[in-house]
């Protein structure tokens, strides 16, 4: 199964589970019946079913997102401006967990490959404008972590008497690529939500 195959049913699951949040029973309960529906509800099972290696990595994924639920939500809180987590349409809100898990805790994903991945979920599972929302919040974050990144490495570089880091390529270029989706993400207009 390609990466993309498995992030697209980390994302149905993550999708599914958010209706049981916060009870974890529940959330370990969904996700282990994912694998159990018959083919015809929805979801596409490859032929032959899922592998086990395959359903172990999904699984692994998707637990590992809701366990730093909580400090997902306050980063998407914190740079989603006149948007919170509890008033997004419930498809991007899967989308940008997801996107962030893979940004802040995966490192095997680089930013740019997370940001590019979440917007083709969100087009192909969110509505008309879900996109360039989660294009625009992610971009966002992902100018924030760098600037940080490099905030930290100046004040390290100056106590060391050297000069900071230029930002990396593929964050700048991810930054840079997205920006123009920055304004979905800051003026309220998202797919499904409701303003605040």
């Amino acid at each position: 199964m390609s990466r993309r195959e498995l992030r697209e049913h980390i994302y149905r699951i993550l999708f599914t589970t958010d209706f049981y949040v916060p009870d974890e029973a529940l959330i370990r309960e969904q996700m282990e019946l994912y694998f159990t529906h018959p083919d015809g509800d929805g979801i596409e099972l490859p032929e032959g079913g899922v592998s086990e290696e395959d359903r172990e990595e999904i699984l692994t994924k998707a637990q590992a997102v809701a366990q730093h639920l909580t400090e997902i939500d306050a980063l998407l809180d914190a740079t989603s401006t006149g948007w919170k987590t509890s008033r997004m349409a419930k498809a991007d809100l899967a989308v940008l967990r997801l996107a962030v898990y893979e940004m802040e805790y995966d490192d095997a994903i680089p930013v740019g490959v997370a940001i590019n991945e979440a917007v083709l979920l969100a087009r192909k599972f969110g509505g008309d404008d879900s996109s360039s929302f989660v294009n625009g919040v992610l971009a966002k974050l992902s100018r924030k972590d760098q600037a940080h990144k490099t905030g930290s490495a100046a004040k390290a570089g100056k106590a060391a008497g050297a000069k900071a880091p230029k930002a990396g390529a593929a964050e700048d270029s991810a930054a840079k690529a997205s920006a123009a989706g920055d304004d979905a993400a800051t003026d309220g207009k998202a797919a499904g939500g409701t303003e605040e």
